[in-house]
């Protein structure tokens, strides 16, 4: 039997922190952590859009959904960023991670960003920041070459009260079964190149932070929400369910045109153990080709 409170991991993420994601794309991502931690009990994963707008834009999001509430996940709709801290569900919970991943994805001139997207992104982060519980993180998962870097996270976030607490270069290869999404209204279920991305992790800036350690002998009592009820399974079962919903995700990806093409262009960054060896030449070129990327979006 799946030992109770037993905790899991994959990568930087515990089953035991309760995870909130904010504007997630088709969750594929949140999917992937809950087929991790064998639960999805202590994640909320949240749209910008109602249901049935999700589906239209995002259709490779119907499996995830059905594993994410399977495992117990806490899925919410048309949840506005800037008013998160105010939702009736949201509101009245604190999270150990909050997690925005690629908030920058979408489809216009990356100049338009430079004002008022940005100046709404920064209020954004003031607003998770009410939202964390004492030594939880706020994780933005964005590019980190030119002019993507002009975005200047770090000082966004000390304007929100946050510092950093450490960059580290993120490889989709890590998360089985991810796939990110481009945002605004064209190709919006196709991927993008992450091209040289990181993880930027930060903290609220108080005199101490305390920031709970893991390790994999650890037992603790699994974070959960009110609403969930799972039968006990055997773990050979489970994994069973896992591996067979991965493969049926895997292939309604395969199915978007230009996904596989991406995949193995983001593996090439994935290859590099010293991210600042990438050749420059590759990453102007792949700036360039995909500009338009460069968003006035926040749901990916």
């Amino acid at each position: 039997m799946l030992t109770e409170g037993r905790v899991r991991r994959i990568n930087c993420y515990w089953s035991s922190q309760k995870i909130l994601l904010v504007g997630e794309g088709d969750f594929s991502f949140s999917a992937c952590l809950a087929r991790a931690f064998r639960t999805a009990t202590n994640i909320v994963a949240t749209s910008y859009f109602d249901e049935d707008t999700l589906v239209y834009k995002h259709w490779t999001c119907v499996p995830h959904l059905e594993q994410l509430e399977r495992l117990g996940g806490l899925l919410l709709y048309e949840v506005d960023v800037y008013e998160m801290h105010i939702h009736p569900v949201l509101k009245k919970m604190k999270f150990d991670v909050i997690i925005f991943n690629f908030p920058h994805a979408g489809h216009f001139d990356y100049l338009c960003e430079r004002d008022t997207e940005l100046i709404e992104f920064g209020e954004s982060l003031l607003y998770a920041s009410k939202m964390l519980n004492e030594g939880g993180e706020v994780h933005i998962r964005h590019r980190d070459d030119e002019p993507y870097s002009t975005w200047n996270v770090v000082l966004l976030a000390a304007e929100a009260g946050l510092k950093l607490k450490e960059k580290v270069p993120f490889k989709k290869t890590q998360f089985p079964g991810y796939h990110n999404k481009r945002g605004g209204d064209i190709d919006t279920n196709k991927t993008f190149p992450i091209g040289f991305s990181c993880t930027s992790k930060f903290v609220l800036d108080l005199p101490k932070v305390i920031n709970e350690s893991h390790d994999d002998s650890k037992k603790g009592e699994i974070c959960d929400h009110d609403n969930c009820d799972l039968p006990k399974k055997d773990e050979e079962s489970v994994d069973q369910e896992i591996n067979h919903d991965l493969d049926v995700v895997q292939k309604e990806h395969t199915k978007n045109d230009d996904d596989d093409d991406l995949l193995k262009k983001d593996a090439t960054f994935d290859n590099h153990d010293d991210v600042s060896k990438i050749d420059e030449g590759d990453q102007k070129s792949d700036l360039w080709r995909d500009q338009r990327s460069w968003a006035c979006c926040w749901i990916i």
